[in-house]
C-alpha cells in the first residue's frame, strides 16, 4: 500500500515495485527500479526516508526516521544509498546506508549511524546509536564489530545482488 500522511505523498522513481502486502507512507522518496517486498513497513511520518536507485528492501523490513524534538532538534531521516540489499527483517531507524552495501537478515541500525558505501553487516547484528562503519569492512555482533577487511569478491556481490533483485521485481512487475 503506497499512502499519503500529513500532505505528503510518497515520491516512486521508474520502474519501482512495492508489494501490495508492504506499507510505503507519507514522506518516502524511492528511486528508480527499487523493490519494496512483503510486509516491509517504511513510515516516513515525522521525518523523511529516501531510497536510493536499484535498492532493495526484503520481506519484514522496518524503515523509520525519528522526530523533530528536545532531544532530537531537526530529527534525523533515513537514507539508504544505491544498490544496497536489507536483507529480511532489518530495522534501519533514522540512520545513513551508503552505496552497495548489505544489511544481513535481522540486523538492526540505530539513530545516527554512519554505514559508508560497501560494508557488510553480518545478520543478527545491532549497530548502536551514533556509530560509523568504515567500507570495506565486514561488521558483526552486538554491539556490531569490525570482523575483518572484505575481498574483491565480496565486494563485488553487492552489485550483483542489486542487479538480481532488479530482475526478480522486474518478473513481478510483467506478472501484473
Amino acid at each position: 500500500m503506497i499512502r499519503r500522511y500529513g500532505g505528503l505523498a510518497p515520491t516512486l522513481g521508474a520502474r519501482v515495485y512495492v508489494d501490495e502486502q508492504a506499507a510505503v507512507i507519507g514522506d518516502v522518496t524511492l528511486g528508480d527500479d527499487v523493490s519494496i517486498w512483503p510486509f516491509v513497513a517504511a513510515r516516513g511520518d515525522v521525518n523523511r526516508i529516501v531510497v536510493g536507485a536499484r535498492s532493495n528492501i526484503q520481506d519484514n523490513s522496518v524503515l523509520h526516521v525519528t522526530h523533530d524534538g528536545p532531544y532530537s532538534p531537526g530529527g534525523v531521516m533515513l537514507t539508504i544509498g544505491e544498490d544496497v540489499t536489507v536483507g529480511h527483517g532489518v530495522i534501519l531507524h533514522a540512520c545513513t546506508i551508503g552505496d552497495r552495501c548489505l544489511i544481513g537478515m535481522g540486523a538492526i541500525v540505530m539513530d545516527r549511524v554512519v554505514v559508508e558505501p560497501e560494508v557488510l553487516i553480518a545478520a543478527g547484528s545491532m549497530v548502536p546509536p551514533g556509530k560509523v562503519l568504515q567500507s570495506g569492512w565486514l561488521y558483526r555482533g552486538a554491539p556490531a564489530q569490525p570482523a575483518r577487511a572484505l575481498t574483491a569478491e565480496e565486494r563485488a556481490h553487492f552489485r550483483y545482488s542489486a542487479e538480481h533483485y532488479v530482475r526478480l521485481k522486474n518478473r513481478y512487475l510483467e506478472a501484473d
